[in-house]
């Protein structure tokens, strides 16, 4: 029987030896998860033997760690933005820069009267932003929606694991909505080009959902159908928050400069770049 110090060492080497570029950390991080532990206390802990069910199940994750798999993945969960979210190869791996959207949205949103408001989160994925935002702004009517049923399987289980009542809707885009109308909307789209894609880190490209991804018109393709199709389903003064790809803001800012929207600009990531893009509706 191996205690965990020794259990350490060769996971890291098992890593290490596959090009794992934070293989160290990465055998930390997972026997951490495994045995229920913070990843610090492992160095408390390094006498503890390990069984053989618990050295069966970490095999496993390495192996799959060592192809490149993210960790996200491995694990099945991760917190995003004050929440616990469960996370499946059916849904995207959400972002910190997704992060900071939630973050600019809430702070202005948490200063209105929001009783009868009605916010919609398109492209929903794992409900990430939805979910966080009704969280931190209970009195909002948030509606989720997805054009995969597998993702919002996975939306439906994170709303009930942080204790949210949020609705649900399967379909394209705004279809599902009918004729209704939204007084907040959150979209992180597929905005990626096929080039760009064809350019992405093996551990994106290899494991997370490309219909999630992908956008046809070197990534503009969603954005195009949002101008034409949005003005209808929004209330007078209606917010839009959307996230960008890189390059992408003039052409965004040059899409929304139609009269109907009162305001339209840019906000920067920590990097610097344009990442975020809000509209105001008249």
């Amino acid at each position: 029987m191996k205690t965990l110090g020794e259990v350490l060492t060769l996971a890291s080497q098992f890593l290490k030896e596959r090009q794992h570029i934070r293989a160290r950390r990465a055998a930390e991080e997972l026997i951490a998860h495994l045995l229920k532990l913070k990843r610090l206390d492992l160095y408390m802990q390094f006498d503890r033997p390990m069984v053989e069910g618990e050295l069966e199940e970490l095999r496993a994750l390495l192996k799959r760690a060592a192809k490149g798999e993210p960790f996200e993945y491995l694990t099945g969960e991760m917190f995003f933005y004050h929440c616990a979210l469960a996370i499946t190869s059916d849904v995207l791996i959400p972002r910190p820069e997704t992060e900071i959207l939630v973050d600019i949205a809430c702070k202005q949103l948490q200063k209105e009267d929001l009783v009868g408001k009605t916010a919609w989160d398109l492209c929903t994925g794992s409900g990430c932003i939805g979910i966080a935002v009704k969280k931190a702004c209970p009195e909002l009517q948030v509606v989720l929606s997805d054009i995969s049923n597998a993702a919002l399987g996975v939306a439906a289980a994170n709303a009930q694991r942080n204790g949210v009542e949020v609705e649900l809707l399967l379909g394209d885009f705004l279809e599902p909505f009918g004729s209704r109308k939204a007084d907040f909307v959150f979209c992180n789209p597929p905005y990626i080009s096929k080039n760009q894609y064809n350019g992405l880190d093996g551990s994106v490209k290899n494991f997370e959902p490309k219909q999630a991804l992908v956008a046809e018109e070197e990534g503009l393709s969603f954005y195009r159908r949002l101008k034409d199709a949005l003005p209808q389903h929004l209330h007078p003064g209606a917010k839009i928050y959307l996230e960008l790809g890189a390059g992408q803001g003039q052409d965004l800012i040059q899409l929304f400069s139609g009269p109907e929207w009162r305001k339209a600009y840019l906000e920067k990531d920590w990097a610097g770049h344009d990442r975020f893009f809000f509209l105001e509706f008249e």
